[in-house]
């Protein structure tokens, strides 16, 4: 199933949101990413719908296996972009701001090879 770039945002930010606090609401999602909570509620929405989120009687969010498991390569190619660009001399700041752009795009090819070389350097 094909997922869209803000699907992915949505699902990275779940997964980070998870790591921080013991249950993740749609608030929370919007207060992280700056977004209006009825933009978010139309986005969990959808991933509901698609299977990659379960929302509880307390409207709690948690990642599917699938959802999961996307989120998870979406964080990875964050990670491994992010230090990357960092290696050639991007700040920290520059380079997260663009690998959150890359991490999008990128084919999984070219991911594979930047990831190779980030863990033979």
């Amino acid at each position: 199933m094909k997922i869209r770039e803000s699907e992915e945002m949505y699902l990275e930010t779940i997964l980070l949101l998870k790591g921080k606090h013991p249950s993740v609401h749609a608030i929370d999602i919007a207060g992280e990413l700056g977004y209006a909570k009825s933009s978010v509620s139309r986005a969990v929405g959808l991933l509901h719908k698609k299977g990659y989120i379960e929302i509880n009687g307390s409207d709690e969010i948690t990642l599917t296996a699938e959802g999961l498991a996307r989120a998870s390569d979406i964080y990875e190619r964050h990670r491994v972009i992010t230090a990357l660009l960092m290696k050639i001399g991007a700040d920290a700041k520059l380079a997260e701001e663009n690998a959150c752009r890359i991490e999008h795009v990128i084919s999984p090819e070219l991911f594979r090879i930047l990831k190779q070389f980030a863990e033979q350097n």
